[in-house]
């Protein structure tokens, strides 16, 4: 996914969450993210399988997908399917993405148009069947479930702390505000001062380790994946760049 982000951002010379001087230009290049992420999620999923019949294993084959670009101006987030963005700024979660499932107003009406159906069968399901309604890959569920990403384009400040980025494995069991409490208090050392026989130490991957055994101690039943991004130690790395840059030149 990556791989393919890198060269739709190079075929449109796009600056990793920056923007332009003036108002038409800063639009524009808002409007060329969201076009970018699109056409890297449609890329990934025409590589996951190809929808000819030929093989049912690759047709029922998926995953969900969300995917963040941090840049020194801007976040920019793309997601596909019930994994979730969530920014931590001043304290207060902020979603960056809105999950995809069956039973969201909007989400049924199109599976409808499109001629699916949204069935409860042990929560609200695809068919029945997927109970995400927007994934990559699962080709036997199309058109009914798409590839295409929500963007959301959201500028930075200096309030914002960390971003969350985790499947529905986490989301299912831990709140917004729950999850970004944890990670705070792991990110800030409180929680290794606090309970040194559990918590080794204070980075991202600590915090996200402590969020996975979170999910799994309240009994999460799906996978769990989960990136935590600290926000405030790349702007500061980012910043000592810069000024090592201009130093160089003068």
């Amino acid at each position: 996914m990556h791989l393919v982000l890198a060269e739709e951002v190079r075929l449109r010379r796009l600056q990793p969450g920056g923007g332009g001087q003036g108002q038409d230009e800063d639009d524009e290049n808002v409007t060329r993210w969201k076009e970018a992420m699109t056409a890297c999620f449609a890329r990934v999923d025409g590589e996951v399988g190809v929808d000819d019949g030929t093989d049912a294993g690759e047709q029922t084959v998926g995953s969900t997908a969300v995917v963040a670009v941090v840049g020194p101006r801007r976040i920019v987030v793309a997601n596909c399917g019930d994994s979730r963005a969530v920014l931590s700024r001043g304290g207060v979660p902020v979603p960056l993405s809105a999950d995809h499932k069956p039973d969201r107003p909007d989400e049924m009406e199109r599976v409808e148009a499109a001629g699916g159906k949204v069935i409860n069968w042990n929560g609200y399901r695809i068919l029945g069947v997927l109970a995400t309604s927007r994934s990559i890959g699962d080709y036997y569920l199309k058109p009914y479930v798409i590839a295409e990403p929500e963007v959301t384009v959201m500028d930075r400040t200096d309030k914002d702390e960390f971003l969350i980025l985790a499947s529905d494995g986490l989301w299912d069991v831990v709140s917004n505000d729950v999850a970004c409490k944890i990670a705070r208090n792991c990110l800030s050392g409180r929680a290794a001062s606090k309970y040194p026989e559990s918590v080794s130490g204070s980075t991202a991957a600590d915090a996200a380790a402590l969020l996975v055994e979170l999910a799994i101690a309240r009994g999460s039943k799906d996978n769990i994946s989960v990136v935590v991004v600290e926000l405030r130690r790349l702007k500061s790395r980012a910043a000592a760049v810069i000024k090592e840059n201009r130093t160089r030149w003068h």
